[in-house]
């Protein structure tokens, strides 16, 4: 059900000083930048090796990143993986008792439904499930 990691998520005060960083620093390319209203955070990807990074920055003082960035500066925010079925994974999960944040997916970035496992479930990782939504690979 796990197909690989998706993507790493890391949260950023400034989307745009973070993503000159990626393109003249490391020499990646920006594939987008997006916002998810839903989560309030304006989004960039970077595909690195089939693996990809997304920069995560609040567009309001009351979104999850900007409550993470208050408590914890910039840096890793949630490792996200692949399924091709993300309501069985979120059963299976649920079933072994991990804790969900969400029981059913909803729209994220990129195209994908995605839901989060509490990171008192995980080990002190928020991690996420994501599934794109027209069956594609993901990324």
């Amino acid at each position: 059900m796990i197909k690989g990691i998706d993507h790493l998520g890391i949260a950023v005060r400034s989307l745009d000083e973070a993503v000159k960083y990626y393109e003249q620093s490391l020499g990646l390319k920006c594939e987008g930048i997006e916002e998810v209203a839903s989560q309030k955070v304006r989004t960039a990807f970077f595909n690195v090796g089939g693996t990809h990074i997304e920069l995560l920055e609040p567009t309001s003082p009351d979104s999850p990143i900007a409550s993470f960035l208050e408590k914890r500066g910039e840096g890793i925010h949630h490792v996200a993986f692949a399924t091709d079925d993300i309501e069985a994974q979120l059963a299976a999960a649920r079933d072994s008792g991990v804790k969900l944040i969400h029981e059913k997916p909803f729209d994220g970035a990129a195209g994908k439904l995605v839901a989060f496992l509490h990171p008192k479930s995980t080990h002190g990782v928020l991690t996420e499930f994501c599934q794109p939504k027209d069956g594609a690979a993901a990324h």
